[in-house]
């Protein structure tokens, strides 16, 4: 099969289409064959060399795939309602630029009905993040406040349209004018452009001075303490990127006088029967809502998978609004 490579460490460059034998399908997976893998952040780190693959898994970058299951373990896909010849999309630990790829049972799901496979692609690695970080450890609640940095990413619009569809007011920042209306546009109902305003202010002033209840954070570093400030009482900053840096400096005493809580958490590493009950989560609240057409997938631009240095170059540029797609 053909397969993006990492051939050394570095930039985009660094990424060749080469030929891999097609992975087999053990107890509890499936094989896919795969028409479109998705690109995420965590694929840049990895090229880099700052992003090692858990241990046991495919070397090959890719976290999300669509495509035709192809075999696999019949007891698990019969207990999954899955068969051979289902279009499913997945999230993987790894391996997802390649034609061929294998995957847990239980971190698959069909693709929505009207669904492309370019569409189905960009789903998983966002759903399940922002599922996970949002609505199970930062537990935002209908009628609540989300404050979401980085709008305009593929995390980010997910986000937005999640937290709007399950009944939440979400606050977006972005690095552009033209960022914010897409986002606007998305359902955020309020943008703040990071370059041009202090979002605490903004926050503060959106708020009457209450604060947000969840803030999703991709940045770290000097951001942490700003978003202290931005906190409501009983507030929760959950971190699952750290663009802006590892370290962080904030009050600790505003912490306890609102009874703060910090959190993150990384989804690669995680054990296959977490990935599986969030795949449950997803596939009983929120995929209704993509086959009503209440939330859906937001495209930004697709490459065959021979220019994914090209993709890659582009996702750095920050200069996308959604997802970044490789098709076979």
């Amino acid at each position: 099969m053909l397969a993006v490579e990492i051939s050394s460490f570095g930039e985009p460059g660094v990424l060749r289409l080469g030929e891999r034998p097609v992975p087999v399908a053990g107890a509890g997976e499936l094989l896919i064959r795969v028409s479109a893998s998705g690109i995420n952040r965590p694929d840049v780190l990895q090229r880099k060399g700052h992003y090692a693959p858990p241990p046991g898994t495919s070397d090959l970058p890719g976290l999300e795939v669509a495509g035709v299951i192809e075999g696999g373990d019949e007891s698990a896909m019969a207990q999954a309602g899955l068969h051979v010849g289902d279009r499913v999309c997945a999230l993987v630990a790894g391996g997802g630029y390649a034609q061929w790829c294998v995957a847990p049972v239980v971190q698959c799901l069909p693709v929505p009905a009207g669904f492309s496979d370019v569409e189905a692609a960009s789903l998983p690695e966002t759903f399940f993040t922002v599922w996970s970080n949002v609505f199970e450890r930062g537990r935002l609640q209908p009628g609540e406040v989300l404050l979401v940095q980085g709008g305009s990413s593929g995390i980010g619009v997910t986000a937005i349209q999640l937290g709007r569809a399950l009944g939440a007011t979400v606050i977006v920042t972005a690095g552009s004018d033209d960022k914010c209306a897409a986002c606007l546009a998305l359902g955020a109902h309020h943008a703040i452009n990071y370059r041009t305003q202090d979002f605490v202010a903004e926050v503060q002033r959106i708020t009457a001075g209450k604060g947000v209840d969840v803030v999703l954070d991709m940045v770290a570093g000097s951001y942490v303490a700003r978003e202290v400030q931005c906190l409501a009482e009983d507030g929760r900053l959950v971190i699952i990127a750290v663009q802006g840096g590892v370290q962080s400096t904030f009050d600790a005493g505003l912490v306890l006088r609102r009874r703060l809580t910090i959190t993150g958490s990384t989804l690669r590493p995680r054990p296959v029967a977490f990935k599986g009950a969030i795949a449950q989560a997803l596939r009983e609240r929120v995929w209704p809502l993509l086959a009503a057409g209440a939330v859906r997938p937001v495209i930004h631009r697709t490459f065959a998978a021979a220019d994914a240095a090209q993709a890659h170059a582009l996702m750095e540029s920050s200069q996308h609004t959604g997802k970044i797609v490789l098709t076979w």
